[in-house]
């Protein structure tokens, strides 16, 4: 500015006047200082001028790399956060870069809020980090009594819709591959095995370990084919955790020769970006990435303003989208 000042032959005071586009300078003065300025290439240092009142406005948002529903909720965060007059700074955790990291990376930026996407932490960090500052967590429950707001889709209507469009199908023999510690995995579970025992299928429950990414699919779909080839029969339905675990079945089934859906179907959950733009459609439990995404910020903004709200915690009614992944078993495979 003092560069500015010293060209336009004006006092600092008066471009500053200029930059904040307050009154103070008449109309010549105005055109001359901000040509002066884009001569030299300045631009006003709009993050120090806030850090100067004590604020970023700046909201944190830790995701996982290759979770390809946390960039359709990111997508939704920006035109939010950029309508309530805040900028947003990502931050990743992948192999070899925890969440605290990422997290505490946000911090040191002096982000207000954080909003966290599908965290993994256990409860008592993400009380911890409430108190610290604001926190928001999409997709991951946490206990009432954490100080942090919690926006999610009800997993277990999700799951339901899915299970009783297999059912209606005349699948029998379906399995689910569990997400692990993946956000949801545990409500989607018990839901599964809710279903199955609610359509008299208790006998054929069958919850195969695994996690939210396409190699755990990939080695379900190995498994199975495994086991066929030992005289087992196939599943005629398999309800993934998340739609990257269920490309991952697909493409092992694929790859081994089986027609999907013609002698397996398989579901996915969140109905992200990717599950639209394959050869075949994969049929999904779709998750409202942009309205997730709205809350979160709104929780956030909203408590930065009101810091003694109590938690909050955001339900969102998901939808089963049917595309081409699913159909009946095959012939003689329903009983």
């Amino acid at each position: 500015m003092a560069d500015v000042a010293d060209r336009a032959g004006v006092s600092r005071a008066l471009v500053s006047i200029v930059f904040r586009n307050q009154p103070g300078a008449s109309q010549e003065t105005r055109e001359r200082v901000l040509r002066v300025a884009e001569e030299i290439g300045y631009r006003p240092d709009s993050a120090a001028r806030l850090l100067a009142r004590g604020r970023s406005r700046t909201l944190g948002v830790m995701f996982t790399v290759h979770q390809t529903f946390h960039t359709d909720l990111i997508e939704g965060i920006y035109p939010e956060a950029e309508r309530l007059g805040y900028d947003v700074l990502l931050s990743a955790a992948a192999e070899g870069r925890s969440e605290s990291k990422a997290i505490e990376a946000l911090l040191g930026h002096r982000c207000e809020a954080l909003i966290l996407l599908g965290p993994e932490a256990d409860a008592a960090y993400l009380d911890e980090l409430g108190q610290r500052a604001v926190t928001v967590s999409v997709s991951r429950r946490v206990p009432r009594a954490a100080r942090v707001d919690f926006v999610h889709s009800a997993e277990s209507k999700g799951v339901r819709q899915a299970m009783d469009y297999l059912v209606e199908l005349g699948h029998r023999r379906i399995v689910h591959v569990d997400g692990g510690r993946g956000p949801g995995s545990a409500e989607r579970r018990r839901s599964y095995r809710a279903a199955m025992r609610r359509h008299g299928l208790e006998p054929e429950i069958r919850v195969i370990p695994g996690e939210h990414t396409e190699q755990s699919g990939i080695e379900t779909g190995r498994l199975l084919l495994a086991e066929h080839d030992r005289g087992l029969p196939l599943p005629t339905a398999v309800l993934a955790g998340n739609d990257r675990c269920a490309m991952g079945v697909l493409m092992a089934l694929v790859r081994a020769g089986v027609e999907v859906p013609r002698d397996m179907s398989v579901v996915g959950y969140d109905d992200s970006h990717l599950s639209h733009v394959m050869p075949i459609g994969l049929t999904t439990v779709r998750q409202d990435a942009r309205l997730m995404a709205e809350h979160a910020v709104r929780f956030a903004v909203e408590r930065l303003q009101s810091p003694e709200l109590r938690p909050r915690e955001a339900v969102l009614d998901p939808k089963l989208v049917v595309r081409g992944t699913t159909g009946p078993p095959p012939e003689g495979a329903a009983g």
